[in-house]
């Protein structure tokens, strides 16, 4: 049997303004996102939904860790095949389809600009995001279609 990895977190609403949720208006949506270890991460709901544009939103911190474990898996790809990577940055765009009394995520693109050390990897650094998207344990959770843009250039001397 396969071993569990479990993780865990704390989410603590902080947006009380005296009065609890009497009604839409009336209270905030701020909260705290912890755990053992990392600093805080303060949170909201969108702005759109009454949040502070200021704090990170559930929709912003989806995206974010499906580009995290893209990269993570991205880089172990490159570094067992030989890639030399020398910069990785990553600007994700969630589509977030919306109805009375919910929505969902209904798709979401990758675009990573990959620097790599030498011309001869920009062949093997582009096919690597499959095997990394495959390796991705959040990619492989998601209920929606992950594209992948990704844009390489070679380091200038």
């Amino acid at each position: 049997m396969s071993p569990v990895h479990q993780y865990s977190a704390r989410v603590r609403w902080t947006g009380d303004r005296g009065v609890g949720t009497v009604d839409y208006r009336s209270y905030g949506r701020d909260h705290e996102i912890t755990a053992d270890g990392p600093p805080p991460i303060p949170g909201a709901s969108a702005p759109m939904y009454r949040g502070d544009r200021a704090r990170w939103n559930p929709e912003q911190l989806l995206l974010a860790a499906l580009a995290q474990c893209h990269m993570l898996s991205y880089l172990h790809q490159c570094a067992d095949a030989g890639v030399v990577v020398t910069a990785y940055e990553d600007e994700p765009v969630g589509d977030l389809s919306t109805r009375a009394g919910g929505g969902r995520f209904t798709g979401a693109v990758l675009r990573p600009r990959v620097e790599v050390a030498e011309e001869g990897m920009v062949d093997s650094a582009r096919r690597l995001h499959g095997p990394a998207s495959e390796a991705c344990f959040i990619a492989a959770s998601m209920a929606f279609p992950v594209r992948h843009e990704p844009v390489i250039t070679v380091r200038s001397s």
